[in-house]
């Protein structure tokens, strides 16, 4: 008996999310019941969050549309310069506020986004529940390198980060979420997000070495977590790092 099948169609970087190495992008699969198109486009890989419009048979589809016989299925990334929100109904709402969620594989990623000044949560300690309940309740965008946690369909805002290296992941995600206009370099605390704010050398001089003491003046300090932030060595790698993701962002 033959089953049912439908042809899917993936373009752009979608390509190199395919389970099955696949230069055309394009999937043929069978089925033997009546599955969803989201069941079927994570089926070869490719998490809903990639996803920015669908089209099935030339028509624009949301992910609960189910597959028949004969279907063929467009699948588009996000685009650079086309916004398809107006077609689209798989896109969901902008967030008000971008601010970031990053699991346990991102912990240096998410240090250099409070670097940039973007409010970004993480804790080795949460684990896949906890990220998917913080995501939703808080509003954020999850970051990882999970491709199945991004399948969970309580996941609404998700984004599959690709490179490797933390300073490549950085200018991936300025790039991809277009974030240039909103750093603010030096305005969160690296270790635990909070906002720093400026604080008189004697408020401070408790907690600083006695070379610190005597080399500077200025002074900045994490309310949350006290830390204590000023000028140094650190402060020029930290600036080189802020200008590679400034400047390596179109």
């Amino acid at each position: 008996m033959d089953f049912p099948q439908a042809t899917y169609r993936f373009y752009g970087n979608l390509v190199d999310l395919l389970t099955l190495p696949n230069e055309s992008g394009v999937v043929v699969r069978t089925f033997d019941e009546s599955p969803s198109v989201k069941d079927q486009i994570e089926a070869c890989g490719v998490p809903h969050t990639e996803v920015a419009l669908l089209l099935v048979n030339g028509v624009s589809v949301g992910f609960d549309r189910q597959i028949r016989d004969g279907d063929r299925i467009s699948v588009y990334p996000h685009f650079w310069e086309l916004d398809v929100a107006p077609v689209s109904l798989v896109r969901p709402e902008p967030l008000a506020e971008t601010r970031f969620l990053a699991d346990v594989n991102l912990g240096k990623l998410a240090r250099y986004l409070r670097l940039l000044g973007f409010d970004t949560r993480s804790d080795s300690r949460w684990h896949d529940p906890e990220l998917v309940e913080i995501a939703g309740s808080e509003s954020r965008l999850l970051l990882t390198k999970d491709r199945p946690l991004l399948k969970r369909s309580a996941v609404t805002h998700g984004y599959l980060v690709r490179a490797v290296d933390p300073l490549a992941q950085l200018v991936e995600v300025v790039r991809r979420f277009e974030l240039s206009d909103g750093i603010r370099p030096f305005t969160r605390c690296m270790e635990c997000n909070g906002i720093l704010r400026s604080v008189e050398k004697d408020d401070i001089n408790h907690l600083l070495e006695p070379l610190t003491r005597r080399s500077f003046e200025e002074f900045r300090q994490c309310p949350d977590c006290e830390r204590v932030f000023w000028k140094g060595s650190h402060h020029r790698r930290l600036a080189a790092i802020v200008v590679e993701a400034v400047t390596k962002t179109p």
